[in-house]
């Protein structure tokens, strides 16, 4: 007996025993979308349409469909016994966030309906995410109005650091760096030397950083690292491997402006040998930033990274240097999967077998980096905190810096590899005041 299909039910069907026959352009859509069915649903040829509400939960799940399921704004429910395995596989929805990239290889294509490009087989995809910061812009923030509340915290006798928390970690940094002259205009005052004067410790500290921009800040950072006695290497590694080309330019015209010399002849002056090379590189700013990836390109960049190190006697250093300095991330995410399918082991473990010191660090940084940007932060803010005392200048740079970039990323990728919050190590090994506004940075409150 063959069924034209069922007329829309304004309330939807209700249950039957033996469940409904299979209808050849399948049911039609339901406002309430359709009951639970003891037996579940059988197989459409077409597929089930999209239901508003989504299709709600079956004992048994829902049968396999030739076509898979249609896409569904609220997402499939729960199975119990899961849902059956989809030659198409089940529809997703674009994941919130940055640009990823998972390798392989493959024939790719463009598809404009997520905006993700995929690649069969083993596969690359690129995910075009939305927002993942935790920190932006206020609605309707007026400058001269917030400099009138830093004004009034500041003013008579104490210091009301709550009201300095609550402004400084409600605005994005395009809010906050225009504080600076709207104070100068209403008060005739600097700023930053009250807020200099008001605060103290590492809240001072998280305060000024916040009232920089991003490049201004990252070059005050290069600076200090590379200043005086010592050099703080792995700072000079996080923001140069982490700043895109643009951002890298900037910074360098920053700091030659404010440091009058340029950042290649800081480097150059305070670091030697092939970890001078790594930096000198990385600070020209000059990655090749394309999203293509030509895997046969990949195939020959991982042969020869595999000839420079573990395949010869010695280590051709030069050679790690070009690919990793100057391919697109991309491309470098496909080089690394490629190695691994040839040598048998991560990149990661052939640099540790051929290198040491400074030059091993800052290898690993960098592929680090590239491979997964918000897990090589989450280990940053991990070692800065762990063990005695903590490394609150990179805290305080991590934080700042990535509040409006990566930070939810950050957070997931904390409590994955550690399997506590990120929250849970800030509020354990800070305190106060600094405490708070870390908290607001992080994507919370006290």
């Amino acid at each position: 007996m063959s069924y034209p299909g069922y007329p829309p039910q304004s309330g939807g069907y209700p249950p039957q025993p033996g469940a409904y026959p299979p209808q050849p352009g399948a049911y039609p859509p339901q406002p309430g979308a359709y009951p639970p069915q003891a037996g579940g649903y059988p197989p459409q040829a077409g597929g089930y349409p999209p239901q508003s509400g989504g299709y709600p939960p079956q004992p048994g799940g829902y049968p396999q469909q030739p076509g898979g399921y249609p896409q569904q704004p609220g997402g499939y429910p729960q199975q119990p016994g899961g849902y059956p395995q989809q030659p198409g596989g089940y529809p997703q929805a674009p994941p919130p966030g940055k640009l990823s990239c998972n390798s392989g290889k493959g024939i790719v294509f463009v598809l404009l309906a997520n905006m993700r490009i995929h690649a069969f087989g083993e596969r690359y995809i690129w995910a075009a995410r939305g927002y993942r910061g935790t920190i932006k812009d206020f609605p309707g923030a007026d400058p001269l109005k917030d400099v009138e509340v830093l004004r009034k915290a500041m003013k008579g006798f104490g210091t009301d650091e709550h009201a300095i928390i609550e402004l400084l970690g409600s605005r994005s940094n395009k809010q906050r760096v225009p504080l600076l002259r709207a104070y100068k205009t209403s008060y005739g005052k600097d700023l930053i030397k009250d807020l200099h004067s008001e605060l103290s410790g590492d809240f001072r500290k998280l305060v000024m950083a916040m009232l920089k921009s991003p490049p201004e800040f990252d070059a005050s950072e290069l600076y200090t690292s590379i200043k005086g006695a010592g050099t703080d290497e792995a700072c000079l590694i996080e923001i140069l491997s982490s700043r895109s080309n643009d951002e890298i330019k900037e910074i360098n015209r920053i700091y030659k402006q404010e440091y009058k010399k340029t950042l290649e002849d800081a480097i150059s002056g305070d670091t030697s040998g092939h970890f001078r090379r790594l930096l000198v590189s990385l600070a020209q700013g000059n990655r090749d930033e394309r999203e293509a990836v030509d895997v046969s390109l990949a195939k020959q960049d991982a042969q020869a990274l595999y000839a420079a190190g573990e395949n010869k006697l010695g280590t051709d250093e030069s050679k790690f240097n070009a690919i990793l300095c100057a391919r697109s991330k991309p491309h470098l995410r496909a080089v690394f999967h490629e190695y691994q399918q040839m040598c048998g082991r991560d990149i990661e473990s052939s640099i540790g077998r051929e290198m040491s010191g400074d030059l091993e660090s800052g290898m690993l940084a960098v592929v680090k980096c590239i491979k997964n940007t918000p897990a090589y932060f989450a280990e940053r803010l991990y070692k800065a905190m762990k063990g005695a005392g903590t490394k609150d200048k990179t805290l305080i740079r991590i934080m700042v810096s990535r509040s409006e970039v990566d930070m939810l990323d950050i957070r997931q990728e904390y409590i994955k590899k550690y399997g506590k919050s990120l929250f849970a190590d800030i509020s354990g090994d800070t305190s106060g005041d600094y405490k708070k506004l870390l908290f607001k940075l992080c994507g919370g409150s006290d």
